[in-house]
């Protein structure tokens, strides 16, 4: 009979064990799900940013002997590097095989429709693919080598062809006839020119208009010709692809003029652009021929480009690189990027980019002087004449606009005044530079951050701590579940309220926001007061806990006299526009959506996840310690400050740190409520760009494997390291606090 009242008890404490097992292998598993799937989250982004980590590559893909290479002078490749082409002085075209089977093979020669000897070479910008021969009689003939794709027989065949600029027109750049000993031009859509060193030392400029008559339908020629005034030597001519710079380099000095009108030609600037101990041997344009890049004959090239100085606009000398100590040093440009590379006499290949200042990659390609240079238009091959062969190269060089500097440190942009931190990763305009500094959003991620806290903590946490300690268990029972049910509003409609009312209504009534921010806590401290000088036994109708019902008309009255006096205050005080005085008197800039907005907006959505976690740690604070200390005789704030807010501070700090992750992680109501502008400005009156914003803003748009979409994800690991190592610190304080306070 003894044995029967023991046998329920061993089945409920195995049954218990049982559960406690249970639950202790699910929450470990749950724990180390969480975690396999937190490393795999790091490890996909890794993985996504890592190729932008990587470093340039140049690797030889093949050789093809040719027979004299001294009677070439320019050199090519079509889109997909598998046929190159090579133009020689007399105008004629080689095109060669370099991939499959028949690499190396000569496919055809092509000769160029000339009416004259050639006595000068030139080409076009590397986008535009054409080359200009000048001739003994003072014409000039543009040829382009392109190519015809078919399929006969679902096979593809690439056919060589030349084709001829201005329907083969030749240019007459010189009336009197005499040879051109050098020359650049441009043909780009319609505009066309051509400056060029005649044999009797004369620069003439001359642009080509072709108009339709409009009685018998012919196309005539509208030539004007200036000539350029440079009394020295000329060594070199370039010309930028819209026709409006021309470039003369005359020994050391390089004469800049404007020739965008033709009969109207100025000279704008000349450059002294050698260093000490140094000659200027080389120059050329960069993609979108802002900048000038220039060689000195020991071995640095230098960027120059156009900013605002006391004289107007004028090329500065920006940034220089070291390349091989050599004194005959060629530069050229990639088709649509700031990279540029370097060819010398002895052999030596360098690879740069502008805008980061980085070099890329340099090593020896030939045995001898590299005579002619070439990149594909997708920049990864690179041809080279040297050595009695054709090489060709294979580039791997897909991210080199993104290194440490130019993500972190401020970098000087074409046509920027000064250095600067800038994210601007598209635009309009086939001339832009991407501009991915992280810098701005990163900053507007702790700014929207802050602003949000700013407004949340210090109303959360007081409500929490009112509510738990001070707050009858009736009320509380209506409050708290009314604070927490704000949260399961979703944040998409907080920022569309943010944006399309929160907004407006701040710009039209911002003297009486000011005012809320100022009379509010006057008005809590002035009703406070005047509450304890009232007779007890009206104090005590209202039975204790229940004192903040007397603040909801304080509230309401403040409000509805503050937005009554506002338009008043602005009429009176800031002559009627505050937006004009915050500009005019205090230099201040006013965007509508503001950090004002989003402070409010975003603060309204963390205001509910601080107040749950830390009401809960304030009430749960045990009953016995408060008890003791009023029985000693501590007031009830004494109580409160050295007893329960000691013993609720892990849970308190706890609270803070889930909202401010929530708040650095927020997107929809950074998306709506705020103008996305990456500026970097504490104003609460400017707007911001955050992390998760610019995410959820480009990622739609960024082409798959390009700088701009490894580099969102950059973000987004950065966004991740940010809040990990954030929640990691509150952690390891949380527990500090729970150490130190658990004994009480």
């Amino acid at each position: 009979m003894s044995s029967n009242p023991q046998q329920p008890s061993f089945k409920t404490d195995r049954s218990r064990l049982l559960k406690d097992r249970f639950a202790q292998y699910g929450i470990t598993a749950g724990g180390v799900m969480v975690l396999i799937a937190l490393l795999m989250i790091f490890f996909y982004l890794l993985y996504v940013v890592q190729p932008i980590l990587e470093s340039a590559k140049v690797e030889k893909r093949v050789d093809i002997v040719l027979q004299n290479t001294e009677q070439y002078v320019g050199v090519g490749v079509e889109e997909q590097t598998e046929i190159a082409y090579l133009l020689n002085k007399t105008g004629g075209v080689d095109f060669f095989q370099l991939k499959g089977a028949n690499t190396g093979k000569k496919l055809k020669n092509l000769a160029t429709n000339l009416d004259g000897q050639v006595t000068s070479f030139a080409k076009s910008a590397p986008f535009l693919g054409q080359y200009a021969y000048g001739l003994d009689n003072g014409q000039v003939q543009l040829v382009r080598p392109s190519f015809l794709v078919t399929f006969p027989g679902n096979e593809r065949v690439i056919t060589p062809r030349l084709s001829y600029p201005l329907d083969g027109q030749q240019l007459l750049v010189d009336e009197q006839g005499h040879a051109i000993e050098r020359l650049a031009f441009s043909h780009y859509e319609e505009k066309t020119a051509v400056v060029a060193l005649t044999s009797d030392k004369r620069v003439i400029f001359a642009s080509f208009t072709a108009e339709e008559n409009m009685f018998s339908g012919e196309v005539e020629w509208v030539i004007e010709r200036t000539e350029l005034a440079v009394d020295s030597r000329i060594d070199e001519l370039l010309m930028s692809p819209d026709t409006t710079r021309t470039f003369i380099r005359s020994a050391n000095q390089v004469y800049i003029f404007d020739t965008r009108d033709p009969s109207d030609v100025k000279q704008l600037q000349i450059l002294a652009a050698n260093e000490e101990n140094a000659n200027l041997v080389g120059t050329t344009l960069l993609a979108g021929a802002n900048s000038l890049m220039l060689a000195n004959d020991n071995g640095e090239v230098s960027q120059w480009f156009e900013i605002n100085t006391d004289d107007g606009r004028q090329f500065n000398k920006i940034r220089a690189f070291e390349t091989s100590k050599n004194s005959n040093v060629d530069i050229h440009s990639e088709f649509y990027r700031r990279t540029f590379f370097t060819t010398t006499d002895s052999g030596d290949l360098g690879l740069y980019y502008t805008t980061s200042q980085a070099h890329l990659w340099q090593g020896k390609v030939s045995q001898g002087a590299i005579e002619a240079f070439a990149v594909s238009p997708r920049s990864n091959a690179a041809l080279i004449i040297a050595d009695d062969k054709l090489s060709i190269f294979d580039i791997h060089n897909e991210h080199p606009e993104v290194t440490w500097s130019a993500l972190w440190q401020e970098v000087w942009y074409e046509g920027y005044p000064e250095p600067a931190y800038t994210w601007q990763s598209t635009s309009a305009s086939d001339d832009f530079e991407s501009k991915f500094s992280l810098v701005p959003i990163s900053f507007g991620t702790i700014k929207a951050a802050m602003y949000a806290m700013l407004f949340a903590v210090p109303i959360a946490l007081s409500a929490a701590i009112y509510t738990a300690y001070f707050m009858s268990s009736e009320l509380r029972r209506v409050v708290k579940p009314t604070v927490e049910i704000m949260e399961a509003l979703p944040t998409v409609i907080l920022g569309f309220l943010a944006g399309l009312w929160l907004a407006p209504l701040i710009e039209i009534h911002l003297p009486a926001i000011v005012a809320l921010l100022i009379l509010l806590p006057l008005s809590m401290i002035a009703t406070a007061f005047l509450w304890t000088k009232l007779p007890e036994n009206i104090r005590h109708l209202l039975p204790d806990g229940w004192h903040s019902i007397i603040l909801i008309p304080v509230v309401l009255l403040v409000g509805w006299l503050s937005f009554t006096i506002s338009g008043g205050v602005e009429e009176y005080v800031f002559d009627g526009n505050v937006r004009q005085y915050l500009t005019n008197e205090l230099g201040m800039t006013f965007d509508q959506r503001n950090s004002l907005v989003v402070g409010i907006a975003m603060g309204f959505a963390v205001i509910p996840t601080i107040f749950s976690i830390a009401e809960d740690a304030v009430f749960s604070v045990p009953k016995h310690l408060s008890n003791g200390s009023l029985a000693l005789g501590a007031t009830q704030w004494q109580t409160l400050v050295r007893v329960v807010l000691l013993t609720a501070s892990p849970g308190i700090f706890s609270a803070v740190m889930m909202g401010l992750g929530r708040a650095v992680g927020e997107t929809m109501i950074v998306l709506m409520a705020t103008g996305n502008t990456p500026i970097m400005d504490w104003s609460i009156f400017q707007g911001m760009r955050t992390l998760a914003a610019n995410i959820a803003v480009e990622m739609p748009e960024s082409e798959v494997g390009s700088s701009h979409y490894r580099i969102l994800f950059l973000a987004a690991f950065v966004l991740f390291i940010f809040t990990f190592v954030f929640n990691t610190i509150a952690e390891f304080v949380r527990q500090q606090l729970r150490e130190k306070y658990s004994s009480m």
